[in-house]
């Protein structure tokens, strides 16, 4: 029997989850899984559980989720894990045996996993950190960074309000966690001390206009991570290699990080992230562009 997956959005046909979970399945070490994994288009406000359990019905294990129904997807389970009640949201939904819905938040492993793997032996304890914007993927980032023991997290947005209602809902779980909030404009003066920066706003993303920083106010030792992946060398990433920058992180990292822990619900086998997927991820990429 052919164990079925897919993932959830709208719009959808940009998603580069069949492309990554795809490559999984081909793998000689998956060949015993009979599985597929496909593209589910879901308007907005059609992610009810009665449209959930149509999935199951049709067969379908479990699914990962994409905007926008993330927040949606938090409040269907019956079950979820610690990282969703922290970000309020759930990028993976399965059926578990007893028939209930699960809800997991890979979206905090990915991005530790990710900025470990890039970073190397370079421990973020004691570090300050600069994150750029102050949503969902904001949210479940400053989580993480809790978990990598950082010494302070200087949230900037646009809207310094936004910053400080993320703030006040990680000190919730996390008050002893050192954190300030301020608008962009205060970027100078929490760049001083940062010795990374993440983008975690769609400033970048193709279609959209570039995030506009100064990075002379950066230590040229500062590493530079934004979770845009499309295009792979975003405006940000760009100035910064140009400005010599050694340690720059691209948004594939989280991507194939977070979707780690879902293939293992899927499928039951733990995938690898190896240059190969990457390649085949950026050739999807490109493809595109």
């Amino acid at each position: 029997m052919t164990v079925k997956a897919g993932v959830v959005g709208w719009p959808i046909e940009h998603s580069l989850s069949p492309v990554l979970h795809g490559y999984w399945l081909s793998q000689p070490e998956h060949s015993s899984i009979k599985g597929s994994y496909e593209r589910i288009a879901i308007p907005p406000g059609e992610l009810t559980r009665e449209n959930v359990f149509k999935l199951r019905d049709q067969g379908f294990v479990g699914f990962n989720v994409t905007i926008p129904h993330k927040e949606t997807a938090f409040s269907l389970a019956d079950e979820l894990d610690d990282a969703a009640p922290f970000t309020g949201a759930a990028n993976v939904l399965f059926f578990m045996e007893d028939g209930r819905i699960g809800a997991r938040n890979t979206d905090v492993s990915g991005i530790q996993d990710s900025l470990m793997q890039s970073l190397g032996n370079i421990s973020l304890a004691g570090k300050n950190v600069v994150v750029l914007g102050a949503g969902g993927a904001a949210r479940a980032i400053a989580y993480a960074l809790q978990g990598l023991h950082v010494a302070k997290v200087s949230v900037l947005n646009r809207h310094k309000d936004r910053a400080e209602k993320l703030v006040e809902h990680v000190k919730k779980y996390r008050p002893n966690a050192e954190l300030v909030t301020g608008s962009f404009k205060d970027w100078p003066t929490a760049a001083k001390d940062a010795w990374l920066v993440i983008n975690a706003t769609s400033a970048g993303m193709r279609g959209h206009p570039p995030l506009e920083i100064d990075l002379a106010r950066l230590s040229s030792n500062a590493a530079i991570c934004d979770i845009v992946y499309n295009p792979l060398e975003t405006p940000l990433l760009k100035a910064a290699r140009a400005r010599g920058h050694k340690r720059i992180v691209d948004g594939l990292g989280m991507l194939m990080y977070q979707a780690k822990p879902s293939f293992e619900i899927f499928f039951g086998k733990n995938p690898e992230v190896t240059p190969g997927l990457r390649a085949a991820l950026v050739r999807a990429l490109a493809a595109r562009a």
